[in-house]
């Protein structure tokens, strides 16, 4: 074996890796049923909210998972009420055509969100006499 050979082996050993998240639903349970049809264009954007924020009320119109960087995060349900918590470190599924926001307490969030759609998709839609949500 080559010397460089065996230095890219040994250099192999020490790559880390850890699957944060995987799920086939959003984070309130909402089974995603299919990716939007047409050519696949994937996104990945990210945000900072200071804290204090509230995202307008809006939906999303594909499957997209989302990544705390740092911070935290909580996204409420319109419908439901219901709330889930998310931390640095930590990822979420969000609801594909159900209206929804996002909010930060004490502690801004930084983040990244990684959207599955097709060409000409917009990102999110926000509810009518809401703002956009960027």
């Amino acid at each position: 074996m080559s010397e460089e050979h065996r230095n890219r082996n040994s250099q192999h050993d020490s790559i880390q890796h850890e699957l944060v998240h995987q799920s086939g639903a959003a984070w309130n349970g909402q089974p995603y049923q299919d990716y939007p049809s047409g050519k696949p264009q994937l996104s990945v954007m990210r945000m900072s909210l200071p804290p204090h924020t509230e995202l307008p009320w809006h939906t999303h119109p594909m499957p997209n998972a989302a990544y705390v960087l740092s911070g935290m995060l909580t996204i409420e349900d319109k419908a439901s009420g219901e709330c889930h918590t998310v931390h640095a470190g930590e990822a979420l599924n969000e609801t594909v055509d159900s209206a929804h926001r996002g909010f930060t307490q004490d502690k801004g969030a930084e983040l990244v969100i990684f959207y599955a759609g097709v060409e000409g998709q917009v990102l999110s839609v926000p509810l009518p006499g809401e703002s956009p949500e960027f």
